[in-house]
């Protein structure tokens, strides 16, 4: 209504300054005012209503530059502070039953958390993604999966709360018991700086794209690690051929600092 009504405003004092031209410099400057202030209200009231009144959220489109990467060049990221379910395992994520139990309870939990949120404002639940990290960078390259560790995680909006989490967890054990839902944690992450690139193809075909990253990029550009390897897993792995599969991969990194000379 308040929209409406500015419009409708804006509309009378233009027709009246038209009715009345021309006009002395003074009363044109007080009509040049009056439209510009009616004009800025318009303009912030259209901005409000759109984000009051705004479709899901969804992490992918607020944050596009984080979830839409080049597949052809590495490119550089400053990564805000962000809000994750987790859960923390070990092992091949192809054999270990901890991680199908992570995976399992963590979308349960999120799809309970986005039901419950629903009252106040929905949300898309984001793509699955994974902290992996190793004694040994190599053992990614190398592809030595029994020695990662990881933590699996699903984004949540800043609006999510710990009493939140907690409460889809106890719903999500009534319909179906999962002994991983007992690690279902809110974890903030800030990773700052990072270099990222899509890769499209098989998970074991990222070996040429870390390969590059770590062995040429990082060291070429004076980079060094800063964090775990993230994994953004943006294709549904049961209905997505291994070739057409779509993962971002994100690297936090640090400039390296000189050598200090010796004395």
């Amino acid at each position: 209504r308040r929209l409406s009504a500015l419009r409708d405003q804006l509309a009378d004092v233009r027709a009246t300054r038209s009715a009345q031209e021309p006009l002395p410099m003074a009363a044109s400057a007080i009509f040049d005012y009056g439209e510009a202030m009616l004009t800025a209200d318009i303009h912030w009231t259209e901005t409000t209503l759109s984000t009051l009144t705004q479709d899901k959220y969804d992490i992918k489109k607020a944050h596009k530059a984080l979830y839409a990467p080049s597949a052809k060049d590495f490119t550089v990221v400053d990564v805000p502070e962000l809000q994750y379910i987790a859960v923390d395992g070990e092992g091949d994520p192809n054999t270990s039953e901890a991680y199908v139990n992570a995976v399992e309870a963590l979308y349960g939990v999120a799809y309970a958390v986005k039901f419950a949120s629903k009252e106040t404002r929905d949300f898309v639940v984001g793509p699955l993604e994974g902290l992996w990290r190793a004694d040994d960078p190599a053992a990614f390259v190398a592809r030595d999966k029994g020695s990662w560790r990881w933590t699996m995680m699903i984004s949540q909006p800043g609006w999510v709360t710990e009493d939140m989490v907690r409460t889809a967890v106890e719903g999500a054990a009534r319909k179906k018991p999962n002994p991983a839902l007992g690690k279902v944690r809110l974890l903030t992450l800030v990773e700052g700086t990072c270099v990222q690139i899509l890769h499209v193809g098989s998970y074991d075909a990222e070996t040429p794209i870390l390969d590059r990253l770590h062995n040429h990029y990082m060291p070429e550009n004076g980079l060094t690690f800063n964090g775990d390897h993230h994994e953004i897993y943006l294709s549904d792995p049961r209905r997505t051929r291994p070739e057409k599969l779509k993962t971002i991969l994100r690297q936090p990194v640090s400039a390296l600092r000189p050598a200090t000379p010796g004395r």
